[in-house]
C-alpha cells in the first residue's frame, strides 16, 4: 500500500510543473497553474499577466531554461532557488539582442491554494542581467570613471 503524497509534496510538484511548462514553452498549461486572483512580485494580477512576464523573458532569452537547485515546502508555501543561463538573442528591456551569454540566479516563494499559485515573491539578480547585456556598467566604479566629478 502506497502512502498518499502530502500537501507539501503536491505543492512542490506543482511548482516543478510550472518550471517544466516554462522550459518546454507550454504556456497554456502554465496559465492553468496560476489562480485567477494571483498577485505577483511587481503587482501583476492573474494568469494572463503572469504569462506576459514569462513571455518577456522568453522573448529576450529564447533559449532560456530554468534549473531548479532547491525546492522546499512548508504549509501553503513553496520556496525555490534557480539559475537560468541563456544568450540574449531577443529584445529585452528595450535593448536589441547582444548575444551575450547571461546567467541569472533567483529565489522565489510561492503561496498555493486549491492546487494553484496565488502569490509569488521574487528576489533575482536583475542588475546582473542588465550588466551582462551591456545596459549598465559592470560596476559602480566603472561608471564613475567616465563621469565628471
Amino acid at each position: 500500500m502506497h502512502a498518499r503524497p502530502s500537501t507539501q509534496d503536491l505543492n512542490k510538484q506543482l511548482v516543478r510543473d510550472l518550471y517544466d511548462c516554462i522550459n518546454t514553452r507550454r504556456l497554456d498549461e502554465m496559465e492553468a497553474l496560476i489562480a485567477p486572483d494571483f498577485t505577483g512580485p511587481r503587482g501583476e494580477r492573474g494568469p494572463a499577466e503572469f504569462r506576459a512576464n514569462i513571455a518577456t523573458v522568453l522573448t529576450g532569452f529564447p533559449g532560456v531554461r530554468f534549473e531548479l537547485h532547491d525546492v522546499f515546502a512548508e504549509g501553503d508555501r513553496v520556496a525555490v532557488r534557480w539559475t537560468f543561463r541563456a544568450p540574449h538573442d531577443g529584445r529585452f528591456a528595450g535593448l536589441p539582442p547582444t548575444h551575450a551569454l547571461v546567467t541569472q540566479e533567483g529565489n522565489v516563494i510561492y503561496q498555493l491554494r486549491d492546487r494553484q499559485i496565488v502569490r509569488a515573491w521574487l528576489q533575482a539578480d536583475r542588475l546582473g542581467v542588465l550588466q551582462q547585456i551591456g545596459a549598465l556598467p559592470r560596476s559602480f566604479a566603472d561608471s564613475r570613471a567616465t563621469q565628471p566629478i
